[in-house]
């Protein structure tokens, strides 16, 4: 299947510079006969017949693909059209051939030179499908890339809003919960509790589309989640940021990325008052690092998918790279390698 398009420009081209190759091998070539006198202007007539050739396949090209592009024998008409064609051309160009050599009258000799006018040209016409279909295959080859590039794009891009979408409603089913217990309790504590849950829900809503948040943002929307999680677990829950101001404008993470990772150290693990989670965050050797204390619960809850997992698969779609996960002398860190300007067309 041919495209309708063609790369028009790049053909023209090809075929100057085809003209201009061949003519000079012609002309160099009779620089060592007996025809001196005449070599510049039979080049030139080279360079002419050859461009006739090729422009004349062009507008074959043309008319085919316009006419029907998904013909299986769309080479054999194309070649059953070229040939005549080009051997038309040099028969319209014999006669100023023949002039230009002092040939006056017709004879045996003229009709040898116009066979073998006619041999060139089709010799002329192969060379110049051949490169033709060079010239066709390598675009259709950069448009085939180009359309896989796209298909890619909207594919991550389609899977990260999926990924994005399985965040919210966990949190807020889990948020909602809480709010409706902390109310049996204490209605000041479940406002204070409703002001900040309306703060990161605010915060979600207005960069819903956003694929990445700077440092800053993130770090803003991490502080009312954590202020929530201080009011569910009071003094049991320890959290220190390490972060200069200078550093969290500069670089760019995934959006949602840092607020799944304390959800989750608050998940897996055992804590309480005398024995308290301890949660940091810090910068170093260019990731963000959130580091706790492991005291993992006896019995866990079940996973939804929607915390370190959901985070690792964003994270790649986005970078193509891998977060980092370790654990060591009862500690467990995750470190995500912060992203520079250059990512910063994914925000939106």
């Amino acid at each position: 299947m041919m495209a309708t398009k063609l790369p028009v420009k790049r053909l023209l081209r090809l075929n100057l510079l085809l003209a201009v190759i061949v003519s000079s091998i012609v002309y160099l070539a009779l620089l060592q006969g007996d025809k001196q006198d005449n070599a510049f202007l039979f080049a030139i007539m080279g360079v002419i017949t050859i461009a006739l050739i090729g422009c004349a396949n062009i507008l074959i090209l043309f008319w085919l693909t316009r006419t029907n592009p998904d013909s299986k024998k769309f080479k054999f008409f194309r070649y059953l059209i070229s040939y005549p064609v080009s051997v038309a051309v040099y028969l319209m160009i014999f006669p100023v051939f023949a002039s230009l050599s002092g040939e006056s009258t017709w004879s045996y000799l003229q009709i040898q030179t116009l066979l073998t006018f006619t041999i060139s040209g089709c010799m002329i016409n192969t060379l110049v499908i051949i490169l033709h279909d060079l010239v066709l295959l390598q675009n259709e080859k950069s448009k085939a890339e180009l359309e896989l590039s796209r298909a890619k794009t909207a594919h991550a891009e389609a899977a990260i809003l999926l990924l994005r979408q399985q965040i919210q409603p966990h949190f807020l089913f889990n948020a909602l919960n809480i709010l409706k217990s902390l109310y049996k309790v204490d209605n000041k504590l479940g406002d204070t509790y409703m002001v900040h849950l309306a703060n990161f829900l605010r915060a979600s809503i207005s960069d819903n589309d956003a694929e990445i948040s700077t440092l800053e943002d993130e770090l803003k929307l991490l502080d009312d989640y954590l202020e929530m999680q201080k009011i569910r677990f009071g003094s049991a829950l320890h959290f220190t940021v390490n972060v200069t101001p200078e550093n969290d404008k500069a670089f760019f993470l995934p959006s949602f990325s840092l607020q799944p990772l304390l959800e989750n150290a608050i998940k897996h693990n055992e804590f309480t008052e005398e024995l308290p989670l301890r949660v940091e965050i810090y910068l170093e050797h260019n990731h963000v690092w959130i580091t706790n204390n492991l005291q993992p619960k006896k019995n866990s809850e079940p996973s939804t998918n929607s915390g370190l997992a959901n985070l690792a698969e964003r994270y790649k779609l986005l970078s193509g790279d891998e977060i980092v996960i370790s654990a060591w002398e009862g500690k467990f860190s995750v470190g995500i390698k912060l992203l520079t300007n250059e990512y910063s067309n994914h925000r939106r």
